[in-house]
């Protein structure tokens, strides 16, 4: 988790500038970027809540996300971690929020998507989505490679809000 605390206390710093909120929902990173966001002294000022949503039954409850949010999605998909990404915003009521969903591995997802595989999104004043593929099986290290590029995104879309 250390290589993710300088981005994360980056966040945290143009977040508390800002006076903006974040809320999380993860799946196959399972706590990491949340727990990234949360190491940083102040948290409190900025992080609102969190959810590892690793299961239908879990976005339901945690997200108070219907199954109808998730009609036509099958796969990981950026467009699974928009849905992720707005029901965390809502639920949390933040100005921004994450959202990862992926298949960490040693195997694939159920729909045949390879391990290594994570979508994530940014849902905010802007929003952006992305695929992550490793090409890696090892459960750990793709954990911490999708928490890694999950706060690289968020950073991103950060920024690019300040510049225009």
């Amino acid at each position: 988790m250390q290589e993710l605390l300088p981005l994360a206390e980056k966040i945290g710093d143009i977040l508390k500038t800002r006076r903006e909120t974040i809320g999380v929902a993860e799946s196959s990173s399972g706590g990491l970027i949340s727990a990234a966001l949360l190491a940083i002294p102040g948290a409190s000022a900025y992080y609102l809540g969190g959810a590892v949503v690793y299961t239908l039954q879990s976005r339901r409850v945690l997200l108070d996300l219907p199954d109808s949010a998730f009609a036509g999605l099958h796969g990981l998909t950026e467009e699974l971690a928009l849905v992720l990404a707005r029901g965390a915003r809502q639920r949390f009521a933040t100005t921004w929020s994450i959202s990862e969903v992926g298949a960490a591995g040693p195997t694939g997802s159920r729909y045949g998507d390879p391990p290594g595989t994570s979508c994530i999104a940014v849902a905010g004043p802007t929003e952006r989505a992305l695929i992550v593929r490793t090409g890696n099986p090892d459960r750990v290290a793709n954990m911490r490679a999708f928490a890694a590029k999950a706060l690289e995104l968020l950073s991103e879309s950060l920024a690019s809000r300040s510049l225009g």
